[in-house]
């Protein structure tokens, strides 16, 4: 149990930075420290900070100092406070942490966020730092307790690791191989999840679509992988058909794939799997085979187009976002006009645009040809513009459609001045619609036609069609209750799904 202070329990906070995986590992360590006794902090200074850090950026090491610096004077009129460093940022640095920021009192990696609560106690004990990194995979994250920040909505981690050698991306390095659940582990926490209330789950994973890979050669992978992948298709497919067979789950998502591995059978899975919602995460990174060797992306833009005409086509409804990297080491004038050739051919319905930043300890960093930075923000200009007029006019199509939206909270921000709530349609399309005359709650669905399109959200300013109250309300009605109780605040997400506290970086989970 923590060490109660004067007034009770100890109280903590986690700061995350990065990607899914990153926000799924800080749903896993807040989960930690409640069931060690620590209570969720309010608006008062906590006794624990946790910044559960990303490595992707450049200044990645930057944000992380600044912040602890900020801390170190309100730590020394804390006493008894503690800081805690981990994620990927605490695995590549180390002890280098500590040095930098002596009044940091934990340092652990991302392979052992599971010893968390016995480091702050060692620590505290000991009056001493503690920096405890594994070098593999102590505890599969999502066999540790958790609070998930939706009762409505899951992320359920199927592998950690990625397998790839892109040269932007040093998440390999950080995380290791990649590691697979075995499907009968997956479905009995989606299982336990539907039980709990959740609608929809996001299965995660660094690279999803590759599931069944950790397990090595087929003949040597245990009898349920052998049965999921009964007459050819892959694991990846058959996990998604199995998630379609679980009673009361309506809402299935994945995130990320790569399109190396993406397979015709992860396409029909998708069409004929009820469940399983029309939005794909495909992520491009460049539209220039020169660049996509350069970046040791196994696919090309011929490739790429292909799977978009596919799902297209199996799909037609199908919301396809992705995540493109403007300005990689040795990128011409001519290569970026062939990813703006990408974009207008796939039409995405938005984009996660990032301008290349050098990751130290990734070649990229150390390529010829780095671009000037006038020239990158030029790029990247142009290719915003391109994908807000795509976005616009894919979202004009979804103008008379009728749609069943899943009710969130603080979604949007001018809801109480125009009266209406907000959620996600099942394209993942974000939706303001008009509040209806009975009572809904996140969780909640409700069907309503949509009347006017911006290029990042959708209105619907007429009487709602139907309101359908569900388990998911029920549960998040349910712990409203024991907050109120407890006293402690929520935190709820921003949408119908779990909501990244930062923005999410290229090279990770959503990087493919």
């Amino acid at each position: 149990m923590s060490a109660p202070t004067e007034t009770g329990p100890r109280t903590y906070e986690v700061r995350t930075y990065g990607c899914q995986m990153n926000v799924h590992d800080s749903e896993r360590l807040s989960g930690l420290l409640e069931s060690a006794g620590y209570i969720r902090a309010g608006d008062a200074e906590p006794d624990v900070v946790v910044f559960n850090t990303c490595a992707v950026r450049e200044n990645a090491d930057n944000k992380l100092y600044g912040n602890l610096g900020h801390l170190r004077p309100v730590k020394d009129g804390h006493p008894g406070m503690q800081i805690a460093v981990g994620g990927c940022l605490a695995q590549k640095d180390r002890d280098t942490i500590v040095e930098r920021a002596p009044w940091v009192d934990v340092v652990f990696g991302t392979h052992n966020i599971g010893s968390l609560p016995v480091l702050l106690e060692r620590s505290r004990v000991q009056q001493e730092a503690q920096v405890e990194i594994e070098e593999s995979l102590v505890t599969f994250p999502s066999t540790l307790p958790t609070r998930r920040e939706s009762p409505y909505a899951a992320w359920v981690s199927i592998s950690v690791g990625c397998n790839n050698t892109c040269t932007f991306c040093i998440v390999p390095a950080l995380r290791g191989k990649e590691r697979d659940r075995r499907p009968g582990e997956i479905l009995a926490e989606v299982e336990a999840l539907v039980a709990d209330g959740v609608l929809e789950i996001t299965l995660l994973g660094q690279n999803v679509n590759a599931y069944g890979s950790g397990f090595g050669a087929l003949a040597a992978a245990p009898d349920e992988v052998r049965a999921m992948t009964a007459g050819g298709q892959s694991a990846f497919a058959g996990l998604l058909r199995a998630c379609g067979a679980v009673e009361g789950l309506e809402r299935v998502r994945f995130t990320s794939p790569h399109p190396k591995d993406f397979t015709d059978d992860v396409i029909a899975a998708m069409a004929e799997t009820p469940n399983v919602t029309p939005s794909l995460h495909m992520p491009l990174q460049s539209g220039a085979d020169p660049v996509l060797k350069a970046m040791r992306r196994s696919y090309r833009q011929e490739r790429y187009l292909g799977i978009i005409e596919k799902v297209r086509a199996a799909i037609p409804d199908a919301a396809i976002t992705t995540d493109i990297i403007v300005g990689f080491p040795g990128e011409t004038e001519e290569d970026f006009e062939q990813t703006l050739h990408v974009v207008r051919e796939a039409r995405f319905s938005s984009a996660f645009t990032f301008q290349y930043s050098k990751r130290p300890g990734t070649p990229a960093a150390t390529m010829d040809g780095q671009v000037p930075k006038a020239v990158v923000q030029e790029r990247y200009e142009r290719l915003v513009a391109l994908q807000e007029e795509i976005s616009w006019a894919e979202n004009k199509k979804q103008l008379g459609r009728t749609l069943e939206v899943l009710v969130a909270e603080g979604e949007g921000r001018k809801d109480d001045a125009t009266r209406r709530m907000s959620g996600r349609a099942p394209d993942n399309r974000l939706v303001h619609f008009r509040a209806p005359d009975e009572p809904v709650r996140p969780g909640d669905m409700v069907t309503t036609e949509i009347t006017y399109a911006a290029p990042h959200h959708l209105v619907a300013d007429k009487p709602a069609v139907t309101v359908r109250r569900t388990r998911a309300g029920d549960a998040w009605e349910a712990r409203q209750g024991r907050a109120k109780e407890a006293g402690v605040p929520l935190g709820m997400p921003s949408v119908g799904r779990p909501a990244p506290a930062a923005p999410v970086e290229p090279g990770c989970s959503a990087g493919g």
